[in-house]
């Protein structure tokens, strides 16, 4: 269809009170413009940008990348710069209430995350957070949203790459024309619009049908773009396995009905990147395309690849677990501030072990992968020695201040609400079904939740629930004694001793192992070594090193006068010398250190790190890992 640009904004827009239009013509400088046009319902109206991304707990300050914000009233030739009025808000005082107002402004867009947004040659791809101001006291009015690409965009493409595509899970339609493709988008509100990222771009997909237990069919569209040679047949069968498992489950899907366009995953394959974000009908993911299936890849699939569809299993469960189901504080959250929960150890964490769970479950992986999937959970907690610390209940609640700032000492003072939260999701699960006969599991306690979602959200599908301590006690009270999960939650969740992990999961038929290989560090410190020394970039609390005064981002240069490599560290630290000189750099200065054989509490200076091997049993296990559930 071919029409003109004032033609496609009228007669797209006219139901609806607030438009944005995203012009991509500076494409090649990262820049999109914006121009974003609605009533004042009051005089001197505000705009705001979130500082933050649902799914994402760290004040991310997207307002850094916007500049030049003006306006004028519409039908008035007069253009006024708005009024900064802090880091992500900006007055229209020139705008009196009932006219008609437009405002421009640029964004740059280069973030390869799938946080914010990213514009080059190659693909256009975006979070509303990071690209759409609000309107104070407007937010609930409907939004229209034009993507204007300029035909440009599709001449940069390699010949012989995919067909340019949009992926999104909002519904659209998609006009042109001679010069500029348009994609038309609309949400109910605000807060729903931010929930959708997108993506343009030369892109593979496939689709597949996930069918629920009324037999209702769900179409689900998963695109790759970027460079990459996925073996897309083998990743449509294994996904669809996955999916298909999660519905099975719980049902039915949150995003299953007329409101929305199905299921999408929108990947982004690159070197080395990694990380996933989840919404209500979407995730987007970036993934080192080495991790993307192969033409030859083996039934059961590489470490390699098996990491990506754990990445796809994590954020498809949370379209039930995060975007249906919710901390209490994110039902009605304010972007613009920080919304604390002692809960991430239960969103994140049952997450963390469902997600691999589920692999096996479904049968795309088998139980022997499976379990070092979850060894290798168990021996990055217990070579945490902060897990000592902090409570998983605390390290939810300073996710803002820790997860997304990791440095040299998070490891000695905290812990991972995602790695000890999968563990604590493991023990609970185990501890459900001893104390049930087997009769529940945490997997019942996630399914009454959705359950109660379903019961208490809105008309439609728009269903919400609030997770709080009160309520999460009162579903886990229904599969087991109130008692039980009292004393279970003031040692495991909000209290920092051991997990009971060998205990149950030898209960469930489960051999555990000392596994010697590779498991010592040498002085207590982890290095990575090049032509100028050994980088350290940990350093043990209580460790030869630290005691010594060896620091994080020291370069030691040599040790016991012979240059400085992992060889020669390792074989000192063996030594059982009383003392070794070493030599290192910090910044630009030239420091010495005597390095004893052991700590003044007695600690080695070659320590061993606890670690473990999980294999099957004779017996035992089968219950706890085919559930009933899944078949």
């Amino acid at each position: 269809m071919t029409t003109s640009n004032n033609a496609l904004t009228t007669q797209y827009d006219q139901d609806l009170a607030v438009h944005y239009h995203l012009d991509f013509e500076r494409f090649t400088q990262h820049l999109v413009e914006v121009t974003l046009s609605f009533t004042a319902d009051k005089s001197a109206p505000v705009l705001w940008l979130p500082a933050w991304i649902p799914g994402s707990y760290l004040m991310r300050e997207f307002a850094r990348n916007i500049t030049a914000v003006q306006y004028h009233v519409v039908g008035k030739d007069e253009r006024y710069r708005a009024q900064k009025l802090s880091k992500n808000e900006w007055q229209l005082p020139k705008i009196t209430a009932g006219e008609k107002v437009e405002v421009r402004y640029e964004v740059y867009c280069y973030d390869l995350s799938v946080r914010t947004a990213y514009v080059d040659q190659t693909r256009l791809y975006g979070n509303f957070t990071s690209l759409a101001l609000a309107i104070e006291g407007q937010e609930a009015l409907p939004v229209a949203v034009t993507l204007s690409v300029p035909q440009a965009f599709y001449d940069a493409q390699a010949k012989g790459a995919e067909p340019v595509k949009i992926a999104c899970g909002l519904k659209h339609r998609y006009l042109h024309t001679d010069h500029v493709h348009y994609y038309q988008l609309s949400a109910e509100s605000y807060p729903e619009l931010i929930d959708y990222p997108f993506e343009i771009a030369p892109q593979s997909e496939f689709d597949f049908i996930v069918q629920d237990n009324k037999h209702n069919t769900t179409v689900h569209h998963f695109y790759i773009s970027g460079k990459h040679s996925a073996n897309m047949g083998r990743l449509q069968q294994d996904v669809t396995q996955i999916c298909q498992s999660y519905v099975s489950w719980l049902g039915d899907a949150p995003f299953s009905g007329e409101d929305y366009e199905g299921y999408t995953f929108m990947t982004y394959a690159s070197g080395n990147d990694y990380g996933g974000l989840e919404h209500i009908n979407s995730t987007s993911l970036v993934s080192p395309r080495s991790d993307l299936p192969s033409a030859q890849e083996p039934q059961e699939p590489s470490e390699s690849y098996q990491r990506f569809l754990g990445l796809c299993s994590h954020e498809y469960f949370h379209a039930w677990w995060v975007k249906t189901v919710r901390p209490d504080v994110m039902m009605a959250v304010d972007l613009r501030r920080e919304a604390y929960t002692p809960l991430l150890w239960v969103f994140e964490g049952f997450t963390s072990y469902i997600d691999d769970f589920m692999l096996q479950a479904s049968g795309v992986i088998n139980q022997q992968s499976y379990l070092k999937l979850l060894q290798n959970q168990i021996n990055r907690y217990n070579q945490t020695p902060g897990r000592a610390l902090q409570s998983v209940a605390e390290s939810s609640f300073d996710a803002w201040i820790n997860l997304y700032r990791a440095d040299e000492n998070t490891g000695n003072a905290g812990i991972s609400y995602y790695n000890k939260g999968a563990l604590v999701a493991l023990c609970l699960d185990l501890t459900l079904m001893q104390q049930s006969g087997g009769k529940h599991r945490l997997f019942d306690v996630v399914k009454a939740f959705y359950e109660q979602a379903k019961a208490q959200g809105a008309a439609g599908n728009r269903i919400r629930i609030g997770m709080n301590n009160d309520n999460l006690e009162a579903v886990i009270s229904q599969f087991m004694d109130n008692a039980i999960w009292q004393e279970f939650k003031a040692r495991y969740v909000d209290g920092v001793e051991a997990l009971p992990i060998y205990e149950l999961l030898e209960a469930n038929g489960i051999k555990i192992t000392q596994d010697s290989r590779d498991n010592s560090l040498a002085w207590g410190i982890s290095v990575t070594e090049s032509a100028e020394g050994l980088q350290v970039t940990k350093v043990l609390r209580d460790s030869v090193a630290a005691e010594a005064g060896l620091s994080a981002k020291d370069v030691i240069v040599a040790i016991d006068g012979i240059k400085a490599t992992k060889k020669q560290l390792q074989t000192v630290a063996e030594s059982g010398l009383d003392s070794v000189s070493c030599h290192a750099f910090r910044r630009d200065e030239l420091l010495s250190f005597e390095v004893s054989h052991q700590t003044q509490s007695g600690v080695s200076a070659n320590p061993s790190l606890e670690k473990i091997s999980l294999s099957l049993g004779d017996s035992g296990f089968e219950h706890w890992l085919t559930p009933d559930f899944i078949r």
